[in-house]
């Protein structure tokens, strides 16, 4: 018999993306599939670009972080503190993915928005740059959409 397929130890890509309330993709970054969400959560946090607030006062971090149960660890949550944002990170074995769920549901239709594209949805790429470019791009292809609807 094999290995199991469904373990941590296969090839493969993640796709780790901050949005907006609206699924605007803000930050994004890829890893591969046997790394935890955990070890690039403060990398993502981080990439997210300075919003220009109407007093001129820049703010450099969101409020709030909505996040699943993948990212609940004290690495995660110290994190956070760290940068004074709130944290919204469902709990393992004590909350259930359904209250979290009416907040999360964004982040998971900006994924599926990405898996549209063709050259994201199989990776065809064995380069991490260039695939990582065709990523930057769906996001950039998704900004524009958004921005021609409003």
């Amino acid at each position: 018999m094999g290995p199991n397929p469904t373990d941590r130890g296969k090839a493969g890509t993640k796709r780790h993306v901050a949005t907006d309330g609206r699924g605007i993709p803000l930050a994004v970054r890829i890893t591969g599939a046997n790394r935890h969400e955990s070890t690039v959560f403060a990398d993502l946090i981080d990439a997210i670009p300075p919003i220009k607030q109407p007093s001129g006062r820049r703010r450099k971090r969101p409020d709030k972080v909505h996040a699943d149960k993948a990212y609940d660890g004290r690495r995660c949550r110290r994190a956070l503190r760290r940068r004074h944002i709130k944290v919204r990170i469902a709990r393992k074995g004590i909350e259930s993915k359904e209250r979290l769920g009416r907040d999360r549901w964004v982040v998971e239709r900006t994924l599926a928005w990405l898996t549209r594209y063709r050259r994201l949805t199989i990776r065809y790429e064995r380069r991490d740059d260039i695939h990582e470019a065709f990523l930057s791009l769906g996001c950039v292809l998704i900004c524009w959409n958004f921005l021609q609807h409003d």
